[in-house]
């Protein structure tokens, strides 16, 4: 199967592709050859097997034949390696405690995890911004970052990048990514496509340049660490063919409102995108990499991008070496995975654009695929509450005030044109003597290290900064949540007045709290267009056309007198880059002093602390109580309705100290003002458990009065935390369940979200539709993933008294089997209803039997013990 082949003068194995598919490789997908190459070059005695069904999918464009997917790495970030290290760290404990060699557990891929998920904005708007902010974070995090430094003395191929490193993905582009790649097997030295799975669900950005990557939950990626291929049906891809170019003035963001607009309208659960066409040609790499790191937003696996000349380009452009480049170039067309714009591949369906009519666009207020005009946030903020009148009242903030205006996240912060693009309008602007008004928080915090350099040499870093938009961090900030406290003027117009102020921020999501607890609204926008509002200071006008404030010579200043044009933007980022930013600014950052002074132990077997606020033994991380699975009567814990997020599920914010989880941490001597994030004690079980559903919009439909968390008890009708609740159902031997609406899970790919859910002693979700990475991570903690039938949750009118019962037999379950539920009322009457298993793979099912994947990690580590095997 290997052939050999010689790039630039050297001899490497490949899977040639054309020969090995033959005449039907041009009618693949790209993502399909990248697949195919992986399995069989991977699977063993299973490459013929997954090898036919590949192809036969060319026939009808769905498979539910499974096929094994081996990425070359694993990428994650500080608050989901966190949870993860917690999980190794507890069976190694437990496979000691065995009697077994704890140091058999240990990752056979390399894993890079990027500290980017923990620096908040407590300090904005002065030079000394940054600094106070990473002072911040270590102070805050010195106990997880010891951790994470335990793992990197311990682990294989466990590799920390220090907080100012930037964000994982933008990292991922500009520093780890190599599009293809040599690996030496076997004897042999292979070339092969760079593949990754990442622990974080934008981790489809990468696909912009051509690797094919996606999202997973840490359970995932877990099982990855210890040798265990990722497990999917030979996908359906969905075709995007792109034409034309993109208008003068408009952004890379607004192209990706409006294909996240576009493809949420479509089903695209557990299915794969890729674009294709003429126009793919005319999008440069950062372009590509805006729209792809939409893909959880639209709801589809990857939105991918072929290998082509803008794939080379932005190779050499970043800094890697010219000849590297030239590699990947000549492999990718060796083996047929170049692009090629003229190709029709089959897809499963295919979608079209036209770029020319994409339009300046934003998303919100509550959701990012919700795209609307520039020009419509006041009509869209018409039905929120009002404290009555609009825009600014005595030169205070009163509703439609913009509270936060951040230019965050790696999804617009990682092409530099959109820096350029903010800064140039901030260039006017300050020409102008405009600024924000006094109750708008503002922020840049980039992905990159590189981008203060580049913004420094264009001219426009200090006009940046006199508009309020001075870099306050390198890591995810306001768009995961860590915006730190408002301003004074917001939060006391907010308490006095009950005014509904808004986020503009250039992030990828925005749901209700997810910036800050405290705000509802949310409006995704282009790096320039968050400058521009936060210079309204409110989005209670038409931007395109009212000023949005006054000149020093008392002039009315409008979007279009600052708006830089796409030649401006251009010819300042040409005059700006250089390759030889890149080296230096990542050497600099990974050689933080700070990182290199924590202490961290270097033992196989983590030293617990029981008095830690932090790191804590889970209960789940072991060998296990058995499956879930079966034939039960369970009591419903909780019933939702439509779009739970992972973020309503399992908050990433700021830890109220009224709270449950907050008055356990004071209880435990912590600081009731400076309780840190719940993505920070991501390591702390008890501390999770008790921030789960407590998002102030999550409505528990069996009462019309519960508060968030909570749920009524059956029997007693006392109302009490979930997680009370979840320990009075235990000790009377109670199964739990929980009932949802459509698009359950969808979000962030937090695996808490479902060992929160687990450790409430729950054994199924029954829900109308799950997104795709919370629905394995349900899996993955033995939790059993129910499709409802076309029916609204509030139809089933459920109660606290109702029991639900499952016949879920060990035996009998299947991938998309059915299963029989019967509700049975508290008056005596019944109503049956069938369901389907959201099982995709006979790999979940084992998991199920298992009693979810940390068992089954750990109990075939035992049985290969012998043969000094890993899992």
């Amino acid at each position: 199967m290997p052939a050999n082949t010689e790039i630039n003068g050297a001899s490497y194995a490949i899977i040639d592709l054309v020969s090995e598919a033959g005449e039907h490789l041009a009618k693949m997908p790209y993502i399909h050859r990248i697949l195919l190459e992986n399995v069989l070059r991977t699977a063993g005695d299973d490459a013929a097997r997954a090898k036919t069904a590949m192809i036969e999918w060319l026939a009808t464009g769905q498979s539910d034949i499974e096929i094994p997917f081996l990425p070359n790495r694993v990428l994650m970030h500080d608050t989901t390696c966190g949870p993860a290290l917690v999980d190794i760290a507890g069976m190694r404990s437990a496979l000691a405690e065995a009697g077994g060699d704890p140091a058999l557990l240990n990752p056979v891929v390399p894993v890079d995890v990027s500290t980017d998920h923990s620096v908040a904005v407590d300090a904005f708007g002065t030079s000394a911004s940054l600094d106070r902010n990473m002072t911040r974070e270590y102070e805050r995090n010195s106990e997880r970052y010891s951790f994470m430094k335990w793992a990197t003395n311990t682990l294989r191929d466990f590799r920390v990048h220090p907080p100012g490193t930037g964000i994982m993905h933008t990292l991922n582009l500009e520093r780890l990514a190599t599009v293809a790649t040599v690996l030496n097997r076997d004897g042999k030295r292979w070339a092969v496509p760079d593949t990754l799975i990442g622990t974080d669900s934008h981790t489809p950005m990468i696909n912009g340049i051509g690797v094919l990557a996606w999202g997973v939950g840490g359970l995932e990626a877990e099982s990855v660490f210890f040798g265990m291929p990722v497990a999917l049906r030979v996908p359906e891809v969905v075709g995007v063919r792109l034409t034309g170019k993109m208008r003068d003035g408009v952004l890379a963001t607004d192209l990706a409102l409006v294909v996240t607009h576009m493809l949420r309208q479509i089903d695209l659960q557990d299915k794969f995108v890729e674009f294709f066409g003429p126009g793919v040609s005319n999008l440069t790499a950062g372009d590509r990499a805006v729209v792809a790191n939409m893909t959880p937003e639209f709801g589809a696996n990857s939105g991918y991008f072929p290998i082509d000349r803008q794939s080379i380009d932005y190779l050499v452009k970043t800094g890697r070496n010219p000849d590297h480049a030239s590699f990947v170039e000549a492999y990718a067309k060796r083996v047929g995975i170049w692009f090629d714009p003229d190709a029709n591949p089959r897809y499963t369906t295919v979608h079209e654009l036209d770029l020319a009519t994409v339009e300046p666009s934003l998303a919100g207020p509550r959701r990012p695929q919700d795209r609307i005009a520039i020009n419509t946030t006041r009509s869209v903020m018409a039905g929120m509450k009002k404290s009555g009148g609009a825009g600014q009242v005595d030169g205070q903030p009163n509703d439609g005030a913009v509270a936060i205006a951040a230019i965050t996240s790696c999804t617009n912060t990682s092409d530099p044109r959109l820096l350029i693009a903010a800064g140039l309008l901030a260039k006017k602007a300050n020409a102008y003597g405009l600024r924000p008004p006094h109750w708008v928080k503002t922020s840049t915090a980039p992905g990159s290290p590189t981008a203060e350099r580049v913004l420094v040499r264009a001219g426009l870093m200090a006009d940046l900064e006199a508009v309020g938009f001075g870099i306050v961090g390198y890591g995810c900030t306001t768009c995961i949540g860590n915006s730190g406290p408002l301003t004074e003027p917001v939060a006391h117009a907010m308490a006095d007045r009950g005014i509904v102020p808004v986020a503009v921020l250039s992030g990828n999501r925005n749901f209700p709290g997810r910036v800050h607890p405290q705000l509802e609204a949310g409006f995704l926008a282009s790096p320039p267009m968050v400058v521009a509002f936060a210079l309204a200071g409110t989005v209670e006008l038409d931007i395109m056309v009212d000023p949005i404030g006054i000149s020093k010579d008392g002039e009315a200043v409008t979007l279009s007198m600052i708006w830089p044009s796409t030649q401006d933007i251009d010819d300042a980022l040409s005059a700006a880059a250089s390759v030889e930013d890149f080296a230096p600014a990542y050497d600099a950052a990974e050689a933080s002093k700070a990182w290199k002074q924590l202490p961290a132990p270097s033992t196989t077997l983590f030293p617990w602390d029981e008095k830690s606020t932090y790191i804590r033994r889970p209960p789940f991380a072991g060998f296990g109580t058995g499956t879930r699975l079966g034939n039960y009567e369970a009591t419903p814990i909780l019933v939702i309705g439509d779009d739970i997020t992972t973020d309503h599920i399992s908050p990433a914010g700021a830890i109220p100290a009224k709270g449950q989880a907050g008055r356990h941490l004071i209880e435990r001597g912590e600081n009731p003002l400076d309780l840190n994030v719940f993505s920070s004690r991501r390591g702390n079980w008890e501390v999770m458990i008790r921030g789960l559903f407590t998002n102030k919009t999550v409505r528990n439909l069996l009462a019309s009065d519960i508060p968030p968390g909570s749920t009524v008890h059956a029997g007693t009708g006392d109302v009490l935390s979930l997680w009370d609740a979840a320990q009075r159902y235990e000790a009377e031997g109670r199964s739990a369940v929980i009932i949802a609406g459509e698009r359950y899970g969808m979000g962030s790919s937090r695996d808490w979200a479902a060992k929160g859910v687990a450790l409430l002693g729950v054994r199924a979700v029954l829900a109308s539709s799950f997104e795709r990475i919370h629905r394995w991570n349900l899996i993955g903690m033995g939790v059993l993933p129910l499709r409802l039938p076309k029916i609204a949750v509030q139809e089933l009118d459920i109660t606290a008294n109702d029991i639900v019962v499952i016949n879920a037999d060990l035996s009998l379950i299947s991938p998309r089997c059915p299963v029989e539920v019967v509700i049975k009322r508290a008056n005596g009457e019944t109503r049956s209803i069938q369901v389907t298993a959201a099982i995709e793979t006979g790999a979940e099912v084992k998991i199920l039997r298992a009693g979810g994947v940390l068992p089954l990690i750990l109990n075939g580590l035992v049985a290969n013990s012998q043969s000094g095997q890993t899992a």
